[in-house]
């Protein structure tokens, strides 16, 4: 039986390649098309395309006629990428997940997928998300393991990078949507600041909190994605080893007995290869934390979709239903009180960090490995204070629980310092494995 080998190492190896011309970008796509049908029926990370790789072909021959210099060609010459379908694609239909008449909800391609293609990008396809990139699953499969979540709402984004299907996919974050579904499919997820990249052309859920993001298999490709997506990227990051702080308190309680042995192993083994880790109490008020995060989320999600909901209530899936009829009880007050306290949060999570003299903080990015079925995505709650202030976050992979599915390692920086917290990912990365 032949072996199934990966088309690519990694994203940063690939991008050399196709750019340099040592690897022919159409030799690369029937390397691409023959393990993806072999893998992507496994995994249902993407939409169903006819003649996807048809098509494919004829956007790689469309970039070779405009770059047939490898001198001159952009950083991402011919890498294939994942799109969350709640992302506006030029040529792609977008359905969101849902069942309402996607003709609701058309419109121009999302600024970030227009920077990814002008660097070069070119689109493999759209990847299955959570109705309108909440709780309510599609078909999505763990890489892993098919019978065990692959997380969401990013589920197919998550799994097409952690099956080799594709090195660098599109996700959002609202709640725990890229660490969480990253940490379960053993792929690296990076959320950045809030707003760091453009949000235009992508379907809201929560705007106050929605965040673009990526996932990739290696921090050295990553850093190029998101060189070309954030305005004013600083390439290059202090060479000094960063400190990292421990959120100790009621935070950690919400991990399992497994995944909290591993992440205190995790710190260990950093320490041992010459990171200082300290200890912090923090985020003693987690509860209203999380309360706070879910009502805004509630009532941003009801107040988007009333329309919607009015002319086609039947039609959303019943978990989606109830998110909403908990945002419509939410006064115009609270929802305000529950914005002022992302940036309230913010500068508290800041403050201990300056005042301990620590880059940056540890966490599990979920409360253990991916459950079982495929009912629920499972629990989102060790992303969400991350999200709710804003701060830039990066998923890796740290290690496996006993039944053999990944779990991974949080990592959170500092306000708009995206650039030395993927530098410091790349360092832990290799300092773990």
């Amino acid at each position: 039986m032949e072996e199934l080998k990966k088309p690519f190492i990694s994203l940063a190896t690939l991008a050399y390649e196709l750019r340099s011309g040592q690897r022919p970008l159409l030799a690369f796509i029937d390397d691409l098309e023959h393990y993806f049908n072999h893998r992507e029926p496994e995994v249902l990370a993407f939409l169903p395309e006819n003649g996807r790789f048809q098509r494919l072909r004829k956007d790689a021959e469309k970039l070779l006629a405009e770059y047939p210099d490898p001198e001159k060609r952009p950083p991402l010459f011919g890498v294939p990428i994942g799109v969350k379908d709640i992302f506006h694609v030029d040529g792609f239909v977008t359905q969101a997940g849902s069942k309402l008449p996607n003709e609701l909800f058309q419109g121009e391609q999302a600024v970030c997928v227009s920077q990814l293609k002008a660097g070069g990008a070119l689109i493999l396809g759209k990847t299955v998300t959570t109705e309108f990139a909440y709780f309510a699953p599609g078909p999505t499969r763990n890489p892993y393991h098919p019978e065990h979540t692959p997380g969401g709402s990013s589920s197919g984004s998550a799994a097409a990078v952690g099956a080799g299907l594709a090195p660098l996919t599109f996700g959002t974050q609202t709640i725990g949507s890229i660490n969480r579904p990253g940490a379960y499919c053993g792929a690296i997820g990076y959320k950045p600041s809030y707003d760091r990249i453009s949000k235009e052309g992508v379907i809201p859920l929560a705007s106050s909190v929605d965040h673009i993001g990526l996932f990739a298999s290696d921090f050295a490709g990553l850093e190029t994605a998101a060189s070309v997506l954030c305005d004013h990227w600083q390439s290059g990051y202090s060479t000094k080893k960063p400190v990292f702080g421990v959120p100790e308190g009621p935070f950690l309680d919400y991990c399992t007995q497994e995944a909290r042995l591993q992440f205190r192993q995790t710190c260990r083994r950093l320490h041992e290869a010459g990171f200082a880790v300290k200890s912090i109490l923090a985020m003693t008020d987690f509860e209203k934390i999380k309360d706070r995060h879910q009502l805004l989320v509630a009532a941003e999600a009801a107040r988007f979709h009333a329309e919607w909901r009015s002319e086609h209530g039947d039609l959303y899936h019943h978990k989606t239903i109830a998110l909403f009829d908990k945002g419509t009880a939410v006064t115009d007050r609270q929802l305000t009180a529950a914005i002022n306290g992302r940036e309230k949060l913010r500068e508290t999570l800041t403050q201990l960090m300056q005042k301990n003299g620590i880059d940056v903080w540890l966490s599990p990015p979920a409360p253990g490995t991916a459950p079982k079925g495929l009912d629920s995505t499972g629990d989102p709650i060790m992303n969400l204070p991350w999200t709710h202030a804003g701060l830039p976050t990066v998923n890796l992979p740290s290690g496996f629980g006993e039944n053999g599915m990944p779990l991974g390692l949080q990592m959170t920086g500092r306000w708009y310092e995206d650039e030395a917290l993927i530098g410091w990912g790349g360092l832990v990365a290799q300092a773990l494995n």
